[in-house]
């Protein structure tokens, strides 16, 4: 009983803050992009306050918590087929990947230059594959790890928060119109990461560094997932960026799917 007690108050609680927006959700050329990659509609951001200081051991009942909490419940929606439907049935539990978010600059993808990925002006250069007609060295290097530049990004460097949100956009929505040059992701990425991530200066090496906890969630209620999707899809996703110091979190999220167009 007592740990049930102590289990209680330490839980969570969240506040919406719809007066938090995000540049990216709000600039035109961004919300193009959106539309051309067949993610306009379906790409989403929304932020809560919570009460309770964060521990980065307290990830999974952080999240169970974000998931539980009625707030944030009456805010979230899910797609089912072209519909947004609310949560219906309670989450009982999260599966919870905790994402590596340290960088601070767009060096990172320095590589993709030098291998063979793009040319100096920064086209993408195709190539040829047997499933897909119109396909390309970057879609190839993200994806396939048999390609020539597959292991150009160790690991480590594709696990980065940074680089999962250059590859969430590269590939796209399910009618994604393909970018020919490189510079388009690379600065929607800097756009969407700025705006999503905290970062502090130290005063004596004025050094810039990330503060921000980036978790990779999915929610199951009792008939198994249901969030973000109700099965296994890369570019169906959800995350939670926590500013430990603001109390603040964000759900970044993006459901696979047809992208809206103008009629």
């Amino acid at each position: 009983m007592a740990g049930d007690n102590i289990k209680f108050e330490q839980s969570y609680s969240f506040r919406s803050l719809p007066t938090k927006t995000f540049s990216f959700l709000q600039d035109k050329d961004a919300l193009a992009l959106f539309m051309k990659w067949s993610m306009l509609g379906r790409i989403s951001a929304q932020s809560f306050s919570f009460d309770q200081s964060f521990y980065s051991y307290d990830c999974e009942k952080f999240a169970l918590c974000f998931f539980t909490d009625p707030e944030v419940v009456s805010c979230l929606k899910r797609l089912e087929s072209r519909d947004w439907v609310p949560l219906d049935k309670s989450v009982v539990s999260v599966d919870v990947e905790v994402v590596p978010c340290t960088q601070v600059s767009m060096e990172l993808f320095d590589p993709i230059y030098s291998c063979g990925v793009v040319r100096p002006s920064g086209q993408i250069i195709k190539c040829f594959h047997d499933v897909h007609p119109d396909y390309d060295e970057l879609r190839q290097m993200l994806q396939e790890e048999d390609s020539e530049n597959f292991h150009v990004f160790g690991r480590e460097t594709r696990g980065e928060f940074l680089f999962r949100v250059f590859k969430h956009l590269c590939l796209g929505g399910e009618l994604c119109q393909y970018e020919d040059t490189i510079e388009s992701y690379v600065n929607t990425t800097k756009h969407v990461y700025k705006d999503l991530i905290s970062v502090q200066k130290d005063p004596d090496t004025k050094k810039i560094s990330t503060v921000s906890t980036v978790l990779r969630v999915r929610a199951s209620d009792e008939s198994g997932r249901c969030f973000p999707g109700v099965k296994e899809e890369e570019q169906t996703f959800a995350y939670l960026i926590i500013d430990p110091f603001k109390r603040h979190v964000t759900l970044f999220c993006h459901f696979y799917g047809v992208g809206n167009v103008p009629y």
